[in-house]
């Protein structure tokens, strides 16, 4: 097939290669302008060296772009990891129209931050979706969808790149197959199912430890590695990656502590009080310093977190 690769990111350049890597023809590479200073694209460097037509509009609402897309000539638009609005003037050129990648079961957890938040809300499932692009935020017709468990310890990284991106790079594939052989189950998403949550940043990624400790260790887990769970220690910024919980079987366990109070530095960690229970942490970082073993980062017992 003929396709036009629309995408960002190493998502983007894994979806590239592995239409490429099957013999499809990739007619053209669309991807967002990188800002000034900042790391260079992964598919648009991957684009440029394999010589492809690539485009960077910094609007795919622009004449320009639709243009663009429309003398490629393309069988299907396969939109891979995109932040840039895509309207129906564009996406619905290409001669199959348009598919796209969304990491999460639609209608649940549309929006940008779709992987952090079912971790951070404790779900034991989550999934990825490849559906038609309309002009509302992820909610066009299903194509098909792929569940992922999301493990009792796992984190926003193995979630992401151990699960739902591979799945989600053969998911695609598998998308456009069924579309170009005039096989695909195309579904209305059920809006009574719906949810929507915003970006999952600094603000949302601040530890309470008055929440119950499940609570503390779910929202650590969601924002490991990015953007970090944190706290406070002496008015600095202390950010938590790795970490374990323990749950209080007694009452004896946390009687003359208090919450948000390091109960215990050990050799390799340090352990702070939760609601109900306990944090070890096993990596962190400091201020503006780099991410260390718990046990480099001069917290002593006694010493109070958060205030």
């Amino acid at each position: 097939m003929r396709v036009a690769i629309i995408g960002q990111q190493e998502f983007g350049k894994a979806v590239l290669e592995a239409f490429l890597a099957r013999g499809d023809e990739v007619a053209g590479v669309f991807c967002a302008p990188e800002k000034p200073g900042a790391r260079p694209d992964p598919l648009r460097l991957a684009a440029a060296e394999k010589g492809l037509r690539l485009y960077q509009f910094p609007s795919y609402s622009a004449a320009e772009a639709q243009e663009a897309l429309r003398a490629l000539a393309v069988d299907i638009g396969i939109m891979a990891y995109v932040l840039l609005f895509a309207p129906q003037a564009f996406v619905t050129i290409p001669k199959h129209g348009t598919i796209q990648f969304h990491p999460s079961l639609l209608p649940r957890h549309r929006g940008p931050s779709s992987i952090n938040w079912p971790i951070a809300m404790g779900r034991s499932k989550t999934g990825l979706t490849i559906f038609r692009p309309t002009d509302g935020l992820d909610e066009g017709p299903v194509v098909l969808q792929k569940e992922v468990a999301i493990g009792p310890d796992d984190t926003l990284g193995t979630v992401y790149f151990d699960k739902i991106f591979p799945a989600g790079v053969a998911a695609l594939l598998e998308a456009a197959d069924l579309v170009l052989a005039g096989k695909a189950q195309e579904t209305i998403q059920d809006e009574s199912q719906a949810s929507y949550e915003g970006w999952f940043r600094d603000a949302e990624a601040r530890i309470n430890w008055a929440n119950s400790v499940e609570i503390v260790y779910n929202l650590i887990r969601a924002a490991n590695p990015a953007p970090g769970a944190w706290t406070t220690v002496g008015g600095e910024k202390l950010q938590i990656f790795d970490a374990r919980k323990r749950i209080a079987r007694t009452f004896g366990e946390v009687r003359g502590k208090k919450i948000g109070q390091v109960v215990e530095a050990g050799p390799k960690s340090f352990t702070v009080l939760a609601g109900g229970g306990f944090i070890e942490v096993l990596r962190c970082r400091r201020g503006d310093g780099k991410k260390v073993a718990a046990n480099e980062a001069g917290i002593t017992a006694g010493t109070m977190l958060g205030s």
